[in-house]
């Protein structure tokens, strides 16, 4: 299996002799895949019917059907914290060439951009997360699940022992063995933009070694004592750290959280949620998951339920994790103000004629 490592410069953060207490699993594929894309579709509105969210699903659907598309995809919806209705398709790609040839002959920019100056009532979104591979790391609590970029062609996933203390995702980035992967800001969160509407086409640049993180969790089929304690136990303490990191901004360095509830072909819901998050630095998501009690109270009720059920588990969960360089630009269209990373980095109008 393809993996890249570099002579080690940092120190890395594994304690000496470690050996982790629980297996746990990483993605890697059979042939090397230098670049990483994972392309995030929105559409946001208050109260947004079936027939809607169903009409965006199937457009950008059918755009990921042309040939330079493609079939790894998945459909979510959630409530931001603007009370606004967001439906959402993630796609990704492990040939940034093949996704460049999709940009241009799909027919999705010209339908995006359009969308500025025809608005149908609805905002969109598009949130490209393009990453060199020694900059992403992932991990899974079983090895039989795959999702996200573990539904591309030739992934596997294999154990690993890199993991069970704090500071292992950092670890597993390969870059980390070289770059501190240090935020230019130093972990000063930006203040926010007091835009009174966001209405046309913004570009939002992602700033340099921010940390773009998908965790997720699965439990169809969990039996009924598994599926009572995540339900009435770790996923209230989940919800409790992701109050968290949004309330608590300065600190946590959070510019933009959705809870995403994952969806069936037909539009109906899954045992299945997960978060899609970025951070200002890897170092401030670090600093939680290492030192505040509501990451420590998912970390120990998580540990607790691997020792005491062990390969009979039945709740997955997993991450995706990148910490991208300088270069990935979001874009916004007749989105409220708050979406997204746009009321905290770096924000440019379009014009008109774009």
């Amino acid at each position: 299996m393809f993996e890249l490592q570099y002579s080690r410069v940092v120190p890395e953060r594994r304690p000496e002799g470690h050996q982790p207490a629980a297996p746990r699993y990483s993605l890697r594929w059979e042939a090397p895949h230098l670049t990483l894309v994972g392309v995030y579709f929105g559409m946001q509105m208050k109260g947004v019917t079936r027939e809607r969210e169903s009409a965006f699903y199937a457009r950008i659907r059918a755009m990921l059907a042309h040939q330079d598309g493609t079939s790894v995809h998945e459909i979510m919806k959630c409530q931001d914290e603007a009370g606004y209705d967001n439906v959402i398709v993630v796609a990704y790609w492990t040939d940034p060439t093949l996704y460049s040839r999709w940009l241009i002959n799909a027919g999705f920019r010209e339908w995006f951009e359009a969308q500025a100056v025809d608005s149908d009532g609805a905002g969109y979104w598009f949130e490209p997360v393009v990453s060199p591979y020694d900059r992403h790391e992932t991990i899974y609590s079983a090895p039989g699940y795959q999702i996200g970029f573990g539904r591309t062609e030739g992934a596997a996933i294999v154990p690993i022992t890199t993991n069970g203390f704090f500071g292992a995702a950092r670890d597993r980035l390969p870059l980390s063995a070289v770059d501190e992967l240090e935020s230019p800001r130093r972990g000063v969160m930006p203040a926010s933009a007091t835009r009174q509407s966001a209405a046309g086409h913004w570009l939002a640049m992602v700033p340099h070694n921010a940390t773009i993180l998908r965790s997720g969790q699965f439990w169809e089929g969990a039996g009924k004592e598994q599926l009572a304690d995540y339900l009435e136990q770790l996923q209230p303490k989940l919800m409790r750290g992701m109050q968290h990191l949004v309330g608590q901004r300065a600190e946590t360095g959070c510019l933009s959280l959705r809870i995403m509830t994952n969806l069936n072909d037909d539009g109906s819901p899954r045992a299945e949620t997960s978060v899609y998050a970025t951070f200002l630095s890897l170092t401030q998501l670090e600093t939680w998951a290492a030192s505040h009690e509501t990451h420590l109270d998912i970390y120990r009720h998580a540990i607790a339920m691997n020792r005491l059920h062990k390969e009979k588990r039945e709740v997955v969960t997993w991450h995706e994790l990148f910490v991208v360089q300088l270069g990935n630009v979001f874009e916004y269209v007749n989105c409220h103000p708050a979406t997204g990373i746009l009321p905290y980095v770096n924000a440019m109008k379009l014009d008109a004629a774009g």
